[in-house]
């Protein structure tokens, strides 16, 4: 005698087909289809966030900010980004993303909530105040669905590691501890002496080296990962120098803001690199 139920719809016996298009009309019911979470993911990562508009063109903690990789030799420009696919959501107690969670330079240079991260201070600077060269700072993403996790490295160990490259790991987090602070530098070697102390310009190169390992923030054009948002680049955090024992540009990077008649980024006029010891000069008068 044959009994309705009696197998699951994967043994593909009796009703099966209607049972598949039954569990998937409750799926849906209940948003749990794939197709759904990548599109409420997209929804919500993909938003877009006001930058911050500098007035006296320097950066500030408390500023919202884009880090963005001018690129290089078969490496378009960049942005750090949060690598977040629909494993990384939680659905309670509010929609967003979890920790711990991978990060990416993704070629998509528009300020949304992937790739908008707060200048925040860890000793006690108010909010408002400026960022000084060789200061330590945390960048957070955005509060509500990025979930304000804190943009974290360690030293490199062989269970934790990039994936592709090997080099030391560049994850989010929530913890806000010491591998979390990171600091600016002045991005030719001969002047940081000089300028150490100093105001740190918005949207001129710098570099972003971590605190407890001295590493530079760097994005890798040879090692590319598929996320859910295009083919993007692995980050880590690595300095990479040259003969001159100059950092590479794979370290070089611009905390961008937006302007001040609109929403326009600073860095799409493309400075070039001669024009840079100009606008620094510019940017701060002072020194």
């Amino acid at each position: 005698m044959t009994h309705s139920g009696s197998y699951s719809c994967k043994v593909k016996t009796g009703n099966w087909f209607e049972d598949v298009l039954c569990e998937d009309a409750k799926k849906k019911e209940r948003g749990e289809l794939v197709a759904q979470k990548v599109d409420f993911l997209k929804e919500n990562i993909l938003r877009p966030v006001n930058l911050t508009v500098t007035v006296d063109g320097r950066l500030h903690f408390g500023n919202v900010v884009m880090l963005v990789n001018m690129g290089g030799e078969k490496r378009e420009c960049s942005a750090v980004s949060i690598n977040a696919d629909i494993n990384s959501v939680r659905r309670s107690p509010s929609p967003g993303i979890q920790a711990p969670c991978e990060v990416s330079a993704g070629k998509g240079i528009q300020a949304c909530v992937r790739t908008a991260f707060i200048i925040t201070s860890v000793d006690g600077s108010p909010e408002g105040s400026t960022l000084h060269f060789e200061q330590s700072f945390a960048l957070k993403t955005t509060s509500g669905f990025a979930g304000g996790l804190y943009l974290t490295s360690d030293m490199k160990r062989l269970e934790k590691c990039a994936k592709k490259s090997r080099l030391q790991e560049v994850t989010l987090d929530d913890s806000g501890s010491f591998m979390s602070w990171w600091k600016i530098v002045h991005f030719e070697p001969q002047e940081r002496l000089e300028y150490e102390g100093q105001p740190v310009p918005a949207n001129v190169r710098v570099l972003i080296k971590h605190c407890k390992t001295n590493q530079a923030l760097a994005v890798l054009g040879q090692h590319v990962i598929w996320t859910p948002y295009d083919n993007e680049y692995e980050l880590t955090a690595h300095t990479f120098l040259n003969s001159c024992r100059g950092e590479e540009d794979n370290n070089h990077w611009i905390l961008c803001t937006s302007r001040s008649e609109g929403k326009e980024l600073v860095i799409l006029n493309h400075p070039q690199p001669a024009a840079h010891d100009e606008e620094l000069t510019q940017a701060n008068p002072d020194i």
